[in-house]
């Protein structure tokens, strides 16, 4: 057989349950959640491969893949069907001894060793599946290569105040690394590292063995101190373009209604670098005489019957007569009845909203179930959740599963109040 020689293969890491996005990836990965009306968040890694050149990759998923590995398919969209490379869904399997979970992005990429081995590769590139950006992952290679580097890390300026989130370089002025803190509490850099590496495949191999027995083995934590300590030539490739880490409630909106400003910070409508995402095959959208629609997308398949100001609605999304929605994002096949009043909620897929309903209503209140994951003063409703007719639910809220009037107190829902049904 002939052996398949790639010069830089991509492997995706996609299990991320994205806990912090609370009842959204209740029954879905961080990876494939919706995002922009019509695409979901790994369309944009994945695109950034095919329009990278990068025509082998492999997606690591962990949490509930279904909906993931249902939506690569053999991946077509991406131009990603091929006989040799192509994209492959690596969940973790059950091997004759020591099977495991991936514990940690660096132990998910340890447990592929044969699959990358397959292809001889001279460079592995490391992703996140769920950030939102685009990136020439070619000219980081080119940098990497003119560095005769060891391991190249993505980075970008962030505001030293938010540098204690992430992985901080020191670098000198050629950006050859001369530290490297994993959320330090002290940062004496802004210079963030993205989540995306480049490795020369024999310092990835070797750094992967030398650390395997390291409990949940991650790259920031384990294997990038260990290639510095081994004095490996560590680089800084700094991009200056839109990176958003969609893993909070609040960004994750941010980044949604972004997409819709006058000039929009994130273009989705660019000829030369498209984003590419499965499509079904649906009948284009409709507006009624009655509805009115400012600075929104909408998804095709939808029907508007009354007034939107500022969303991004998915696919196949109806929206009844007297209903007015601000400053939300409606995911695909959720029917949302008539005289209903919408303020800054996420509602995810499939979801019914009855007649006579009012979400996003009072003052913020620190939510009880989770305060760090429902605030930002917005209503979040997880997929296929049904709210009853006539109620009316607060701020900084959450709603998961089919509730009925009785789970409405008087009929409403308190601000940094929750519903979430068993099951769900």
């Amino acid at each position: 057989m002939d052996v398949v020689r790639k010069e830089m293969i991509a492997m995706l890491l996609a299990g991320g349950q994205g806990s912090r996005l609370g009842v959204l990836t209740a029954k879905v990965a961080k990876p494939a959640v919706a995002f922009g009306g019509k695409y979901r968040i790994i369309d944009f890694p994945l695109s950034n491969c095919i329009n990278s050149g990068i025509d082998t990759v492999g997606v690591l998923t962990q949490y509930q893949p279904l909906r993931l590995n249902s939506h690569i398919g053999i991946g077509i969209p991406w131009d990603l069907d091929r006989n040799s490379g192509g994209v492959s869904v690596l969940p973790p399997y059950e091997r004759s001894v020591n099977s495991e979970w991936y514990t940690g992005t660096a132990n998910a990429i340890f447990q592929n060793m044969d699959y990358m081995e397959s292809y001889h590769p001279e460079y592995v590139l490391i992703l996140s599946g769920d950030h939102i950006y685009k990136m020439d992952y070619e000219v980081m290679l080119d940098f990497h290569k003119e560095n005769n580097a060891d391991v190249t890390i993505a980075t970008m300026p962030v505001p030293l105040e938010e540098a204690g989130r992430f992985g901080i370089v020191i670098a000198d002025e050629n950006k050859k690394i001369e530290e490297f803190e994993e959320k330090p509490e002290h940062p004496r850099s802004n210079l963030a590292s993205m989540g995306i590496y480049i490795f020369s495949w024999d310092v990835l191999k070797e750094a992967l063995f030398a650390m395997k027995d390291q409990s949940g083995c991650d790259f920031g934590k384990h294997i990038i101190p260990y290639c510095h300590e081994k004095g490996q030539r560590l680089f800084a490739y700094e991009y200056n373009g839109y990176w958003k880490d969609v893993g909070t409630l609040g960004s994750y909106w941010e980044a949604n209604m972004e997409l819709i400003h006058l000039i929009p910070e994130f273009n989705l409508y660019e000829e030369y670098w498209k984003i590419y995402t499965k499509s079904d095959i649906i009948e284009p959208q409709y507006l009624s005489a009655d509805s009115v629609v400012e600075r929104c997308i909408i998804g095709s398949g939808s029907e508007i019957y009354g007034e939107v100001y500022g969303c991004v609605i998915g696919a196949g999304v109806t929206i009844g007569k007297g209903t007015v929605v601000r400053d939300s994002i409606i995911m695909k096949d959720t029917r949302i009845g008539d005289n209903v009043v919408i303020d800054k909620s996420i509602i995810a897929e499939n979801c019914r909203i009855g007649n006579n309903v009012t979400l996003g209503v009072g003052d913020e209140v620190p939510n009880k179930l989770n305060e760090s994951v429902y605030s930002f003063g917005l209503v979040t409703v997880g997929e296929d959740s049904v709210i009853p007719d006539g109620v009316s639910v607060g701020k900084n809220t959450a709603i998961s599963g089919v509730t009925e009037q009785a789970d409405y107190p008087n009929g409403i829902l308190a601000s940094g109040e929750a519903i979430i049904k068993a099951g769900d």
